[in-house]
């Protein structure tokens, strides 16, 4: 079945009759207690919450998170928002279907970006700290799952190859930063390819993202201390009190204990590897809520990991000064305001108000 529709493009009272990935399917009971199928149906261009009113618990029976389906529905208003209304939905076989048009990508390629991280490493000054990061990036299995895993299931940079898109942008942001504020580059540079690396452990393979039982039981900080011990155990010499300094980074990383943290930022590069996380975590929110969002005008529906609604458009730019009205001008629309009330004047002059 080819695709022909995505959800990008897709705008109120459209027909719609297009495969789609099911990324969440539950069934749910309505206020007049009758069942409900609440779905989250995505494509390469986003995602969109659809509903079937019939037969609910007869589709749940036969389709599961991660499969295409063929959907006929229209996509309604609901408080704002696009909805997809499913009137049918059958499970496709893998024969039927391009798997990439449901897979939603960073903009830049992995290949690229991955050479640009191999550049920043070998623009470093710190020796070990060099060799360590090329030797854990030189991995195969490292670098293979690097170039195509998600940094989270939902929130940010929730596609494919966007741990890596994070990892690089916070590096380049690091080499900025560090600079302007007279911190240890090469630490802060660790720190920003190393703090989330791990989560190609944390997170599965595939079209549905979940948590791994090694994310469940250890997560990536606690891995990310196992790498950097495993991988400076092969360097000869390797500083111990280096050692400690990355893994203080890994552990600080989020910030505050309310956040996860089992250790607060001690030194400058551990608090500045913490902001340029939380910066690039949660403009990368911004931009996606702002691509995404299938409110209709400037702003998003509330969005509960941000806290807020979101403004969606560009914001108002003057390149040259606005233009006052000549005298003329102004007399015109002075001598058209007047025109227009003394028509006014005389419609109403032998008005009267009923009694009745």
């Amino acid at each position: 079945m080819n695709k022909t529709q995505y959800i990008a493009k897709l705008g109120p009272k459209d027909d719609v009759l297009s495969p789609f990935m099911v990324k969440y399917i539950a069934v749910a009971e309505g206020k007049d207690s009758k069942s409900y199928l609440n779905v989250i149906l995505v494509d390469n261009t986003g995602e969109i919450e659809a509903r079937k009113w019939q037969g609910a618990e007869l589709a749940y029976s036969k389709i599961k998170a991660g499969d295409v389906v063929a959907v006929n529905g229209k996509v309604n208003l609901f408080q704002g928002r696009m909805q997809l209304i499913i009137q049918e939905m059958s499970k496709l076989d893998e024969s039927q279907f391009k798997r990439e048009d449901f897979i939603q990508k960073s903009a830049t390629a992995p290949e690229k970006m991955y050479q640009e991280l191999l550049s920043i490493i070998n623009s470093l000054e710190e020796i070990y700290i060099k060799d360590l990061l090329l030797a854990i990036l030189s991995d195969f299995e490292i670098a293979r799952r690097l170039k195509i895993w998600q940094a989270g299931k939902s929130i940010h940079h929730a596609y494919q190859s966007g741990l890596l898109e994070h990892i690089l942008s916070c590096s380049q942001l690091a080499l900025t930063l560090s600079a302007h504020y007279k911190v240890n580059r090469s630490y802060v540079v660790a720190g920003c390819i190393l703090h989330d690396l791990c989560k190609i452990y944390e997170l599965s393979e595939g079209p549905v993202i979940e948590y791994t039982d090694e994310g469940k039981l250890i997560g990536h900080l606690v891995k990310g201390l196992e790498i950097v011990d495993q991988f400076s155990a092969k360097i000869k010499n390797f500083p111990y009190s280096v050692k400690n300094h990355i893994k203080h980074i890994l552990l600080a990383h989020h910030g505050e204990y309310a956040f996860g943290s089992p250790k607060l930022p001690h030194t400058s590069e551990a608090y500045l590897v913490h902001l340029i996380d939380l910066m690039d975590s949660k403009m990368n929110s911004f931009e996606q809520v702002k691509s995404a969002d299938s409110n209709i005008g400037h702003w998003s529906g509330f969005v509960k990991h941000l806290d807020r609604i979101v403004y969606k458009s560009a914001l108002p730019t003057f390149r040259d000064y606005l233009i006052d009205e000549s005298p003329a001008d102004k007399n015109s629309s002075a001598k058209t305001a007047t025109s227009s009330n003394s028509a006014m004047a005389q419609l109403l002059k032998d008005y009267k108000v009923s009694d009745e």
